[in-house]
């Protein structure tokens, strides 16, 4: 008995190797693609966790997990939206030198499954506590045309021009990336937007300020200045379309400040990880700048970004 007991032990403590929060690299396609996973209580009745992003850009409720074969295995059920059915995605994991080696697949799936690899977010010690000062401002955007900028999606079709020094997109088409890259700053930018509207600036390359036409409209985890699918504004603080608008972010560590047209919507907001913006999950390293274009139209004035530094 006693025996058992402890074998039992040992294997609770060897399936909890699996709880934590994990960074997750996607290896598919010439599109850079990283999720995002937080796993507690993994081999008990209670395990539950969340995901970024399973579908819909959102935080998802993961339904199942259970430890089989030696691995890990979570579910996630997408249900059915309009005329699109429910379908259910399958993410298996084992443990290779403290990473998650791990793949994906869809029910019915029939091309092989989606591999993955995962490592534990890192500990980032930068706090807001008043010491940063900054140093000299970079202009990410010049007026006259888009260098500095590339496709994320190098396949895609880059329809981003500048008219009268507006930087301005041409949906469909891809998100474009900085050249450069930042760990704690600030970061001015003004923006415009038409009806219907769907955009967002991406931080580091993993995080999430929402843009999104939808004045007047009580705020939640989607809505223009959220920290997209993880923390809601305070306020709506969007202008009707086609006026200029302005998003006035802090970023220390993991510490994020957004003044939208001039009010505070999110004040000293934990970021917790990756949203669906990420296209890196290097979450302990310097990032560049997102700004998302493959939904709809988006106009860019100024895009001002002053490092902080010790």
């Amino acid at each position: 008995m006693l025996l058992a007991l402890l074998a039992l032990a040992q294997a609770f403590a060897a399936d909890s190797n699996y709880d934590g929060r994990w960074d997750i690299k996607v290896e598919a396609g010439p599109t850079p693609r990283a999720w995002w996973v937080e796993l507690n209580g993994v081999g008990t009745p209670n395990a539950n966790g969340k995901f970024v992003s399973a579908y819909n850009g959102d935080m998802n409720n993961i339904d199942s997990i259970v430890v089989e074969d030696g691995g890990l295995k979570f579910t996630i059920i997408q249900p059915q939206y309009r005329d699109r059915p429910s379908r259910t995605m399958v993410y298996r994991a084992k443990l290779v030198g403290g990473r998650l080696e791990g793949t994906m697949q869809t029910d019915g799936q029939s091309a092989p499954p989606l591999k993955w690899t995962g490592v534990r977010a890192p500990l980032i010690v930068d706090k807001d506590d008043g010491s940063w000062k900054k140093g000299k401002p970079v202009e990410l955007f010049n007026g006259k045309d888009v260098s500095g900028w590339k496709a994320v999606n190098p396949g895609g079709e880059m329809k981003w021009s500048v008219v009268d020094g507006v930087l301005r997109n041409a949906p469909p088409t891809t998100d474009i990336v900085s050249d450069q890259k930042f760990w704690n700053f600030d970061a001015h930018v003004e923006f415009r937007i038409v009806e219907h509207s769907n955009s967002g600036i991406g931080l580091r390359g993993r995080y999430e300020i929402q843009i999104l036409e939808d004045y007047g409209q009580p705020p939640n985890t989607h809505s223009s200045g959220a920290l997209y699918s993880r923390v809601a504004p305070s306020v709506n603080a969007s202008k009707p379309p086609g006026e200029w608008q302005t998003y006035d972010i802090h970023l220390i560590g993991r510490t994020v400040t957004v003044q939208f047209n001039g009010n505070t919507v999110l004040d000293k907001v934990n970021v917790d990880g990756l949203t669906a913006i990420a296209i890196n999950s290097d979450e302990g390293e310097p990032g560049p700048f997102i700004v998302q274009g493959d939904h709809s139209y988006v106009e860019i004035r100024k895009f001002t970004v002053t490092p902080l530094v010790h």
